[in-house]
């Protein structure tokens, strides 16, 4: 276009007209009436010459309009521009293959930093890159995404304000379909502008309306990212921070801006089918892939703005295989949970927070039996289970000021006891649903649950006091507690289920709740130990008319299935 419009311009004038006619061996009119003076030229000569500058003259008019339109086009504003500068349907333009057409993103360092680790979140669209400033001895999570030009923001830009009015009248329930919905229209959208748009450039605007208008915007890279447990906003203007798998706690290089960060904040309210406002800043919440996230807004509760924390879902549900692996559990524990979750014992993860109790409770979960009748109960829904016979239930918020139409836990299990369930799993016990809870399992109803408690005496304590207060004489139904504890070995966080006790009965004399251990971590050799003989293991071989030896036998037997599964890398279900 610049050598188009160069062009016109040198010969806007019919001076500069003759002598480019010159360049070419084509001479004025007073030149050839020189030249026929001197008998250089003839009739027919003179005739053709004349003919050439009629159609010069016309070309220049020609080209005088066409660079009166060029000036034109440059004072419209972006979207007339696009619609006649350029002259190609999108669907003409061939799918992106980054051997072919090249990376769309990349990263040559941030100055003061070096590069300590580098993946990919998102092939091909983001990956991570791990900075040590060097300086301040700190590490820095740097998200990196395919840069845009002027063109292609200005570009994005449009089609994002095109796209806020298509998709209001569109009703998109399911998730898998809102990317090809969007890509639908972008291509609609691009072809009516009739743009001439290459492969990268198409794909970047792709990648960014799709993550800005499907999925999490900013974070959208951070959800990607499977090291990653958790997610903090601490308020406008703050770094993102998170919890990293390998660097624990981290900056990132993602900074919201206040009316950005509140607009945000609703919009995830809004798809997690919740309202928040002013009037009520606090919302919990699961997201639409599962995790859980609470939010905050405005600073009537947090000084900062608006915040918020997600604790990540995992797609794939953690197994006995996994925490084995992990160092969570022996074989020889897990074996043993294993046979008392088939024989209908109840039992109660305890430990504080992020110490993996839901995701133990989970994981053994999948010891149940096939058929069996489960039904789940739960604040956000966390727990993933393979059975065909489960009802998954979850609490509700209500409708109103005057809490119309909210349903609890307790209204949850009130219900779940009628429907006959052979296992109840609460996500966790913390109020009046407890002594319910109890009441079950003292009527042959077998439990699992959650609830925050460091050790076996805080459990036990937690329990008989508000606001549960289950009767002391209610607690011998539960029959195993698992503490679990976040530690460190090596300088490395881990979690470890540091003890498994067994409630045994009340003390006639003193009335005080024996218990006994049956698994204790060494930490000196970070090593589940087997330290004491199990009530409930001697409960099943009476139940199940077994001899010493062949309860011995069952809990080998399953004991060699894990370390086979183990051995063979095999945790899917």
């Amino acid at each position: 276009m610049e050598e188009e419009e160069g062009i016109i311009s040198k010969i806007m004038n019919e001076s500069s007209a003759i002598d480019a006619l010159k360049e070419f061996g084509v001479s004025s009119g007073a030149d050839d009436e020189q030249k026929s003076d001197d008998g250089n030229g003839d009739g027919a000569i003179e005739i053709v010459k004349e003919e050439m500058l009629h159609d010069l003259k016309e070309d220049l008019e020609k080209l005088r309009e066409k660079q009166q339109k060029i000036r034109e086009k440059k004072k419209l504003p972006l979207k007339e521009r696009l619609i006649t500068l350029f002259k190609k349907e999108v669907e003409g333009i061939e799918p992106y293959n980054p051997e072919k057409h090249g990376p769309l993103v990349s990263f040559d360092g941030r100055e003061g930093y070096e590069e300590i680790d580098r993946y990919w979140v998102n092939e091909p669209y983001a990956f991570v890159v791990i900075l040590h400033n060097l300086e301040r001895d700190d590490l820095l999570y740097q998200v990196v995404e395919p840069h845009l030009g002027g063109f292609e923001e200005d570009f994005l830009e449009e089609i994002r304000s095109r796209l806020r009015d298509a998709l209001l009248v569109e009703d998109i329930e399911s998730e898998d379909e809102k990317e090809a919905v969007l890509v639908k229209k972008v291509k609609s959208i691009v072809r009516d502008y009739a743009i001439d748009i290459d492969v990268v450039t198409l794909e970047k605007i792709l990648y960014y309306l799709i993550r800005d208008f499907v999925r999490f915007g900013k974070l959208d890279p951070l959800m990607h990212d499977s090291t990653i447990e958790d997610i903090s906003c601490n308020g406008h203007d703050i770094p993102i921070y998170l919890y990293h798998k390998q660097y624990l706690n981290i900056p990132t290089s993602i900074i919201f801006e206040e009316d950005e960060l509140d607009s945000f904040i609703i919009r995830l309210a809004q798809r997690s089918g919740k309202h928040i406002s002013i009037a009520e800043p606090m919302v919990d919440a699961a997201m639409p892939d599962g995790s859980r996230i609470q939010m905050t807004l405005g600073t009537a509760v947090t000084s900062h703005g608006s915040t918020f924390t997600i604790r990540k879902f995992k797609d794939v549900p953690i197994t006995p295989i996994d925490l084995i692996n992990w160092n969570t559990f022996s074989f020889e524990s897990m074996a043993y949970l294993w046979l008392t979750i088939e024989n209908n014992k109840s039992l109660i993860f305890a430990g504080g927070t992020a110490s993996g109790k839901t995701s133990s409770l989970n994981a053994v979960s999948l010891f149940i039996p096939e058929k069996a009748k489960i039904v789940t109960l739960e604040d956000t829904r966390e727990l993933q289970l393979p059975h065909p016979n489960w009802i998954p239930g979850v609490t509700r918020d209500a409708f109103t000021a005057d809490e119309r139409g909210a349903i609890d836990m307790y209204d949850l299990l009130k219900a779940a006891l009628r429907q006959r369930p052979e296992y109840l799993l609460v996500g966790e016990v913390r109020g009046k649903e407890a002594l319910t809870l109890f009441q079950a399992m003292s009527t042959g109803h077998t439990t699992f649950s959650t609830m925050h408690a460091d050790s076996v005496a805080s459990a036990i304590h937690r329990l008989e006091n508000p606001p549960i207060s289950v009767p002391r004489t209610m607690i011998q139904a539960l029959d195993i507690i698992s503490i679990q504890s976040q530690i460190y070995v090596k300088g490395q966080r881990a979690r470890r289920s540091v003890k498994i006790v067994e409630i045994v009965d009340i003390d006639p004399t003193t009335r005080n709740i024996r218990t006994n251990d049956i698994f204790a971590w060494n930490p000196a050799k970070d090593v589940i130990e087997h330290v004491g003989e199990s009530k409930a293991l001697k409960d099943i071989q009476i139940r199940r008319g077994w001899t010493i030896h062949e309860l011995k036998t069952e809990l080998a037997y399953r004991q060699k299935i894990l370390e086979y599964l183990v051995k063979n890398d095999i945790s899917d279900f």
